[in-house]
């Protein structure tokens, strides 16, 4: 520990004054003179003005350790109180994380429950459509029925014969009626229950099958809206699947092929969470923003900027 100069000549010259004290009064009377009084004086004034600089020296060193000593109690309370804020944040940031991945969940099963609820609703008028059609050739029939009964020129038509359909009748919605010398056409899977069964199937996580029939929409009718959408929950079984590079895959495949695509939102947030699965942050945050400037008013958008904040990114790189 270094002394201060006020301690080093209290600690070598004060012994070395005492010893002159001393001597100088073991000396003879004779000899004492009135310098040597004076000096004695002195000596002891000195002497006097020592211990009292040694007593304040120690008073004031004790302070200073003391003051030291809650400097540094002020600290440690102070790195205590800021580690415990940072684990505090950390808990909050994966709290939030963890809520945002929920939600996202939520709206996604959200969104292919609608899905699934346009499907069916699309199935029942087909369904109402064909039934409108056998009325009519009910209604057809009876009217045959009559004119023949009422001696018309033409031959009567038998009773429960059905009427010839007219080209392209009773052809379910999004398919091609069947032409000859085609025989591939009436081997494509109807349309409807093939994506509904699809959206059934990936619901229940029956991801092998419903991948298979989502491939068969985007094989037989890669025109038809639906196909966006199969596209699309293709790359969403990639992702619950972890396989996040053929996730992209098929998520770019819906925003190139179907950019009008309802689904094309939602495939650019998965796209960018993806590639941040894959520890490509720079390009997942670039597609979150993107989508937040060309989607601003979509839940997709509201998700973009949730996750842009609890990774500490500015939603506007300008932003200074």
């Amino acid at each position: 520990m270094h002394r201060n100069p006020v301690q080093r000549v209290v600690r070598y010259r004060l012994p070395a004054l005492l010893l002159a004290a001393v001597l100088m009064t073991s000396l003879p009377a004779h000899a004492a003179s009135k310098e040597i009084i004076e000096l004695q004086t002195q000596v002891q004034q000195l002497l006097d003005s020592m211990q009292r600089l040694q007593s304040t020296v120690d008073s004031r060193f004790g302070l200073v350790q003391h003051l030291v000593e809650q400097s540094t109690d002020s600290v440690n309370q102070m790195n205590a109180a800021v580690t415990a804020m940072q684990q505090k944040l950390n808990a909050q940031s994966e709290a939030t994380n963890g809520k945002l991945d929920a939600a996202s969940g939520q709206v996604q099963s959200l969104n292919d429950s609608l899905d699934e609820l346009k499907s069916r609703i699309s199935k029942l008028d087909k369904e109402m459509q064909d039934v409108q059609g056998q009325l009519q050739n009910m209604q057809a029939q009876s009217a045959a029925g009559s004119a023949g009964a009422a001696g018309a020129a033409q031959p009567a038509q038998q009773p429960g014969q059905p009427a010839p359909p007219a080209d392209g009748a009773g052809a379910a919605p999004g398919q091609t009626p069947a032409q000859p010398g085609a025989p591939q056409a009436s081997q494509a899977p109807p349309l409807q229950d093939t994506y509904q069964s699809a959206l059934r199937d990936y619901n229940a996580a029956h991801y092998d099958v419903a991948s298979s029939e989502f491939s068969d929409v985007m094989q037989y009718y890669p025109n038809d809206p639906l196909a966006g959408n199969a596209q699309f929950y293709l790359g969403e079984i990639a992702y619950r699947q972890q396989k996040y590079k053929d996730a992209v895959k098929s998520y770019n495949e819906v925003l190139e092929n179907f950019s009008g695509s309802p689904k094309a939102p939602a495939a650019q947030l998965r796209k960018g969470l993806a590639l941040l699965q894959l520890n490509q942050k720079d390009s997942g945050v670039h597609e979150l923003r993107s989508l937040i400037q060309r989607y601003p008013q979509t839940p997709e958008a509201l998700q973009a900027r949730s996750k842009l904040n609890a990774l500490g990114v500015r939603i506007n790189p300008t932003q200074r």
